[in-house]
């Protein structure tokens, strides 16, 4: 089975975060993980945009019932109808998550990441929020998260 990380932020970062954003996505898939995120944009679309681009496997799980609604770097399309509910789905998808700059529904999704024992990691982000690992890059956040997955998997 393949790993899955999840990478969750900002709905509308700013340039920075977005570019971030699409570097994770990209070492994510150039590694072979599949991406989960909440399928719409912001941050979403562009760990989608880099993971799709590098051949990756992007899964989009929307809070809405319309899959039109998902961006197109999304392959595969989940409607939940359950709003920001959803956010316990895309953090239970995942093996790891990667928390880039967001505010409340990223907040939300690290919040149930660490309660149900999903490393979570920081990119620039939420280290001040205990059990969250911190990491610099985009490299880096990739090496933890691929490495904090493959630990949480096997045992």
């Amino acid at each position: 089975m393949t790993t899955q990380i999840a990478v969750v932020g900002h709905g509308d970062p700013p340039p920075e975060v977005a570019r971030l954003a699409e570097e994770v996505g990209r070492r994510l898939a150039r590694k072979g993980a599949t991406v989960v995120c909440g399928g719409l944009g912001g941050v979403m679309e562009a760990a989608a945009r880099g993971a799709s681009r590098a051949g990756g496997l992007v899964v989009g799980i929307l809070p809405g019932y319309d899959r039109g609604k998902a961006n197109p770097f999304v392959r595969v399309v989940i409607p939940s109808g359950l709003g920001h509910a959803r956010n316990m789905l895309v953090v239970a998808a995942a093996d790891a998550v990667i928390a880039l700059a967001g505010s409340h529904g990223t907040l939300s999704e690290v919040a149930l990441g660490l309660k149900h024992g999903r490393p979570v990691i920081g990119l620039d982000a939420w280290a001040e929020v205990s059990g969250v690992v911190r990491a610099r890059t985009p490299e880096e956040v990739v090496e933890i998260a691929l490495r904090e997955a493959a630990r949480s998997t096997d045992t």
